[in-house]
C-alpha cells in the first residue's frame, strides 16, 4: 500500500477523517493495554506453573507486540491533537541535542544555544529525528553525523540522513507517513514548528532551525 501523504486536495475531508481516527485509535489503544494486562497475568501464571519455554517465549512476544502497537497508537493520537507547550526560558538546546542524539557524534559551532523551549517535547522531537535520520549507523560510525550551529538569533541542527529512506526516494521524510518511524518524524516536525522553527530535507541531509533567545 502506498504511504498516505499529509497533503490531500480535500482538506475538510482530511480534517474530519483525522478527528474520527484519533478517537478510534485512542479507544483501540486502551483495548490493547487491557489485553496486555491479561497477557501479563497469564505469563506470571505460566512461570509459576513452569510451562514449557516455547510457550512462555510466545507469550512474551505477544506482550511485546501489544506494547509496540500501543506505543505507535499513542504517537498517532498525539499527532492528531493540539500540542500544549510548557516552555522554559533559558533551555539549553545543546544539552537537549546531546542527550537526545545518544550514540551519535555531535559537533557544536558557536553558542550559546539557549531558547524558550519545552524541554520534554523538544527532546522527544530531536530524538525521533536522530533515529529517523541516522538509524542504527549512528552508534557504529564514529564520523560526525549531527551538527549544531547558530548565529545568535537562530540555531541550525543538521543530520546526515544516512537512514532516511523517504529522503532517498525523493520524498520529504517529515510528510511521508510511512510506518511508525514516519509518524514519529511527522510529530517531530509538528513539535519544531510549534516552537516557531522549521524542518527540511534535501540532498541526503535533514535540518531543523529553531529561534534562540536574544
Amino acid at each position: 500500500m502506498k504511504p498516505l501523504k499529509t497533503e490531500l486536495q480535500d482538506a475538510e475531508t482530511l480534517r474530519d477523517l483525522g478527528s474520527a481516527s484519533v478517537q478510534i485509535v485512542h479507544d483501540l489503544k486502551n483495548q490493547l493495554n487491557g489485553l496486555k494486562l491479561y497477557a501479563t497475568f497469564l505469563r506470571k501464571r505460566m512461570e509459576k506453573a513452569e510451562r514449557p519455554a516455547d510457550e512462555q517465549e510466545t507469550l512474551a512476544k505477544l506482550i511485546s507486540g501489544l506494547e509496540r502497537a500501543a506505543a505507535d497508537m499513542t504517537v498517532l493520537v498525539r499527532f492528531g491533537r493540539a500540542l500544549e507547550l510548557r516552555r522554559q526560558p533559558g533551555t539549553d538546546l545543546a544539552r537537549l541535542l546531546r542527550d537526545s542524539a545518544e550514540g551519535a557524534h555531535v559537533e557544536f559551532d558557536g553558542g550559546p544555544f539557549e531558547g524558550d523551549f519545552d524541554p520534554v517535547l523538544l527532546a522527544e522531537a530531536l530524538k525521533n529525528i536522530t533515529a529517523g535520520a541516522l538509524g542504527e549507523s549512528a552508534a557504529a560510525d564514529g564520523g560526525s553525523k549531527v551538527r549544531l550551529s547558530g548565529d545568535g538569533s537562530a540555531a541550525l541542527i543538521e543530520w546526515q540522513a544516512v537512514a532516511a529512506q523517504a529522503d532517498a526516494d525523493g520524498e520529504d521524510p517529515f510528510r511521508s507517513l510511512a510506518g511508525a518511524s514516519g509518524l514519529r518524524m511527522a510529530l517531530a516536525a509538528k513539535i519544531v514548528r510549534a516552537h516557531g522553527g522549521e524542518v527540511s530535507s534535501e540532498g541526503g541531509r535533514i535540518r531543523a532551525r529553531l529561534p534562540l533567545e536574544k
